[in-house]
């Protein structure tokens, strides 16, 4: 397959349905700016992956990446008719807190790097928990509740959670 042309397509007729491994390795952000977008992600203290380029910003996530690129590039890329953003796109980002103080104090730092606060941290049935935008738009919450479980790597076990005490 590596020995056809770029822009060679594939038909999917041509192979048998597999179903992917259960996880994510990428989520692709287009974004206006990429200087300004990375400037935001590097002011919340984030270090940029050294093997990114100017043109394709990654930030790991201990292991899975964040990674930036145009806006056009990725619009081209995935043969959407426009690059223009439409209305609320239903994604957003969750960060996991580890105490509920963080909460508030994360969302200042969200806003002092450049985003903006979207809803301040609430007092919710779960927890705590508040939104802001990175300089996209995108949308990122910050949520605490007792029940999420972590390994020592502080990556979520999604198939345990503690009990409910508030």
């Amino acid at each position: 397959m590596l020995n056809k042309a770029n822009g060679h397509q594939f038909s999917t007729a041509e192979f048998t349905a597999i179903s992917p491994s259960q996880r994510m390795h990428l989520i692709l952000l287009g974004v206006n700016d990429i200087g300004k977008s990375k400037a935001f992600y590097e002011a919340l203290g984030w270090q940029k992956s050294p093997t990114g380029h100017d043109e394709f910003v990654k930030f790991d996530l201990g292991g899975y990446a964040l990674c930036l690129l145009s806006r056009t590039a990725l619009a081209i890329d995935c043969l959407a008719e426009t690059a223009e953003p439409v209305g609320f796109n239903g994604v957003g980002f969750v960060y996991l807190a580890k105490t509920p103080q963080e909460v508030p104090a994360l969302l200042a730092k969200a806003v002092e790097a450049g985003g903006t606060l979207v809803k301040p941290a609430t007092r919710t049935p779960w927890g705590i928990a508040g939104y802001f935008k990175d300089p996209d738009g995108y949308l990122f919450e910050v949520d605490y509740e007792e029940v999420w479980v972590f390994d020592e790597q502080n990556r979520l076990v999604v198939d345990e959670v503690n009990e409910r005490t508030c």
